[in-house]
């Protein structure tokens, strides 16, 4: 359990016995990226990529620490949120998406998540979110990502979804196809 070593602002993992981390994303490289940093500040880490392996590992040996994605190749990230939290009620959630919105991120705290975090996310937001003191205001980033770029994610992650399809995904965009085909050309805004 925690030490009394806590600043006002955030914990450091040195504070817990248990290190146990569980990152839950299907997204392998990503998954894998987090892991190797995640060790590398200290966590015990295993990995899921869906829902039916991360339920097994939770039900086997609930984590202290885990970073789940919303979406999973086989159903929702919440499914494992709530696995956990009935599993360990002190375990530190937090839910990662590509899909940031107002309805998941209520869903995700009522299921046991302690923080929200949008894609794509690097492994000083995971540490600093899933070591935040309990009752201190999330610090903004240091370096956000810009406006262009944001929207740049999302249609390069709906184009990915749509099969790389230009067409389906300009529908879904409800975009022009050719101003979607521009936008694509383009290199990725920083």
């Amino acid at each position: 359990m925690n030490k009394s070593k806590e600043s006002p602002q955030s914990l450091n993992i040195s504070d817990f016995e248990d290190k146990s981390l569980l990152i839950v994303d299907d997204d392998d490289p990503l998954r894998l990226r987090l892991a190797r940093a995640m060790e590398k500040k200290g966590f015990a880490v295993k990995d899921a990529k869906n829902v039916d392996n991360a339920i097994k590992m939770v039900n086997s040996l609930p984590p202290k620490f885990a970073l789940v994605d919303l979406r999973l190749e086989d159903g929702s990230g919440l499914d494992v949120v709530e696995a956990i939290s009935k599993a360990r009620k002190d375990s530190r959630i937090v839910m990662l998406t590509g899909y940031g919105n107002l309805p998941t991120a209520v869903a995700a705290v009522k299921a046991g998540a302690i923080d929200y975090i949008s894609k794509p996310v690097d492994a000083d937001n995971v540490e600093s979110a899933l070591l935040a003191a309990p009752n201190a205001k999330a610090s903004p980033p240091e370096n956000p990502m810009s406006a262009d770029r944001v929207k740049w994610e999302h249609i390069h992650r709906v184009f990915e979804l749509c099969n790389r399809n230009v067409s389906e995904t300009a529908r879904r965009l409800k975009m022009h196809r050719r101003t979607l085909q521009r936008i694509l050309s383009k290199r990725s805004p920083r």
